[in-house]
C-alpha cells in the first residue's frame, strides 16, 4: 500500500480524530517510518486480531464437534443469501445483505442436518451437498443480475490490507469500517460462551449425556451454528473465503497443544492473532495478499505444532517409540538370562554372563547398548563387563516376562489350536505387553496351568 493511497484515505475525514494517534506517531518515530504507514499497519493488525479471536473461539467448538467442514460451507453459502436478497429487493444494501447472509448460514445448518438425518447421508457428505448447491445458486443469480459486479478478489481474499485505510466515523472518532461487524460479532460470541459455557462443554464432549441431564444438544447445535455464521460473515469482509483457515487451523493447533478447553480457547486466539499479524507483515514485505499469507502462516504453525505437540507430536511419538524399543530390548536380555538360569545346574543362583552375550540377547542393534545402560541404571543387572548378573529385582522382572510368555503360549494353544512350533514367536512379541493383572486373568481362564505347551514350568 503506497503512502499516497493511505494519505488520501485519511484526508477524506481530516476533521475527525483517529484514536491512538499519539501512540502510532511515537511508534513511527521509533521505527523511522512514515506516520501514515505505521497508523495503517497498526489498525490493520488490530482488525486482524479481532477477526482472529472471533474465528478462533467459534472454531474451537467446530473442531471439538468434528464439524470443521461447516465453516467452509457457511463461507460459501453467504453468496446465496446475498443473491437472494438482491432477487427480493433489487438493491445492494449492507444491512439487508448481512441479514440475507445470516439466513443463508442458518439454512445451511438446517438443510445439512435434515439431509443427514432424513436421507441417511453421512454428515460430511450432506454438508458438501448443501453448500455447493447454495453456492451454485448464488453464482447463477449474480451472473444473471444486471448492474451487479462481483469482485472475485474481495470474495476470495477480503480486504485486510485496506482495513487500516477504510475508516468510518463512529462515536466521534474514525475507526476501521470492519469494526462495525467484527466488534458486535466478538461481543456476541463471548456472551454466548459465557452464558452457555456448561451446555457447550457437555454437548460438545458427550451429547448423549447432555440430553440425559436436560440439555438440548440440537438447540445448542443450532445456536452454535448461528454464532459461527455471524462470525464467518463478519470475517469474510476481512479475509474472504480464507476465513476457513482462521476458523479451523488455530483451533486445531491449540487442540494439539492442550487437552483443556479453557486453555485451548486462549491458545487458539493467540495463534490466530499471530497468524494475522505475521501474515500481514509478510504480505507487506513480499507485496502479496494479506489474507493469503495469513492462511500460509496458519499452515506453517500447524506444521510446527504437529512436530512439537507435547502429547501426539512427531518428536514425542518418535521418543516414545525409541523408549518402547529400548525397553523391549532390555526385557529380551532379562528373559534370555532367566532362561539360561533355568537351564543351569544351579537354577536358584543367577548365572554369570558377559556384556557381549547381553548385547546379543538385546538384538545387537543400535538400541542394545542403551538397553543395557537402562537395565544397570534401573538396578536390574549388576556386575562388571565380563560378569553380568541378574539382581534380585531383575530376577523378579524376568520371571514375570517368562510367566507372560508361557501363559500366552498356553492360551494360543487352547483357543486357536496352533502347532507347538508356531507358539513361541507370537508369545515373544506379546510378553512385553502382558502385565500382572492380565497374567492372572489368563491363568484363571486356563484353569491355573503348571506347564506351558512345551512342558516347561510356568513361574509363580
Amino acid at each position: 500500500m503506497t503512502n499516497a493511497l493511505m494519505s488520501a484515505g485519511l484526508l477524506l475525514c481530516a476533521k475527525i480524530p483517529i484514536p491512538l494517534t499519539g501512540l502510532t506517531n511515537r511508534l513511527a518515530e521509533l521505527l523511522s517510518l512514515p506516520p501514515n504507514s505505521v497508523q495503517n499497519a497498526f489498525w490493520t493488525i488490530a482488525v486482524g486480531a479481532v477477526c482472529a479471536v472471533c474465528c478462533a473461539v467459534a472454531g474451537c467448538f467446530l473442531v471439538l464437534r468434528k464439524m470443521s467442514l461447516l465453516g467452509d460451507a457457511l463461507s460459501h453459502s453467504v453468496l446465496a443469501g446475498t443473491a437472494g436478497v438482491y432477487l427480493l429487493t433489487g438493491q445492494v444494501s449492507p444491512l439487508p445483505m448481512l441479514i440475507g447472509a445470516l439466513v443463508a448460514g442458518l439454512l445451511t445448518a438446517v438443510l445439512t442436518q435434515f439431509v443427514h438425518e432424513r436421507a441417511d447421508v453421512p454428515e460430511d457428505s450432506s454438508i458438501g451437498i448443501v453448500f455447493t448447491s447454495l453456492f451454485a445458486f448464488g453464482v447463477v443469480v449474480v451472473s444473471q443480475a444486471k448492474g451487479v459486479h462481483l469482485d472475485l478478489d474481495c470474495v476470495l481474499f477480503g480486504d485486510l490490507a485496506l482495513a487500516g485505510v477504510n475508516l468510518n466515523p463512529m462515536g466521534g472518532y474514525l475507526w476501521p469500517a470492519a469494526f462495525r461487524t467484527l466488534i458486535p460479532a466478538l461481543v456476541i460470541t463471548l456472551a454466548f460462551l459465557a452464558v452457555f459455557w456448561k451446555e457447550l462443554k457437555l454437548s460438545s464432549f458427550d451429547p448423549v449425556f447432555a440430553t440425559t441431564v436436560g440439555i438440548s444438544a440440537g438447540l445448542m447445535h443450532y445456536l452454535l451454528t448461528t454464532v459461527v455464521a455471524l462470525v464467518t460473515i463478519s470475517a469474510m469482509e476481512v479475509v474472504g473465503l480464507l476465513v476457513v483457515a482462521l476458523l479451523i487451523v488455530p483451533a486445531s493447533i491449540a487442540r494439539l497443544l492442550t487437552d483443556k478447553l479453557s486453555t485451548m480457547l486462549w491458545l487458539a486466539s493467540a495463534v490466530g492473532v499471530a497468524c494475522t499479524t505475521s501474515g500481514y507483515l509478510l504480505a507487506l514485505w513480499l507485496e502479496s495478499s494479506a489474507a493469503g499469507m495469513t492462511a500460509v502462516m496458519s499452515g506453517l504453525l500447524l506444521a510446527v505444532a504437529i512436530v512439537l505437540s507435547p502429547h501426539e507430536g512427531l518428536l514425542v511419538r518418535a521418543a516414545r517409540t525409541v523408549r518402547l524399543r529400548v525397553r523391549i530390548c532390555a526385557e529380551d536380555v532379562l528373559a534370555g538370562l532367566f532362561r539360561q538360569q533355568e537351564r543351569s545346574s544351579t537354577p536358584a543362583q543367577p548365572v554369570q554372563s558377559s556384556r557381549t552375550e547381553c548385547l546379543k540377547l538385546a538384538g545387537g542393534g543400535l538400541l542394545a547398548a542403551p538397553a543395557l545402560r537402562w537395565l544397570q541404571s534401573s538396578r536390574l543387572l549388576t556386575g562388571t563387563r565380563e560378569d553380568v548378573r541378574l539382581t534380585t529385582q531383575g530376577t523378579r522382572y524376568a520371571r514375570s516376562l517368562i510367566r507372560s510368555h508361557r501363559l500366552w503360549e498356553s492360551y494360543l494353544l487352547e483357543n486357536f489350536n496352533l502347532p507347538a512350533d508356531h507358539l513361541h514367536d507370537p508369545a515373544e512379541a506379546m510378553e512385553h505387553y502382558i502385565g500382572p493383572e492380565m497374567q492372572e486373568r489368563l491363568r484363571d481362564e486356563l484353569s491355573q496351568p503348571a506347564e506351558d505347551p512345551h512342558g516347561r514350568s510356568i513361574p509363580d
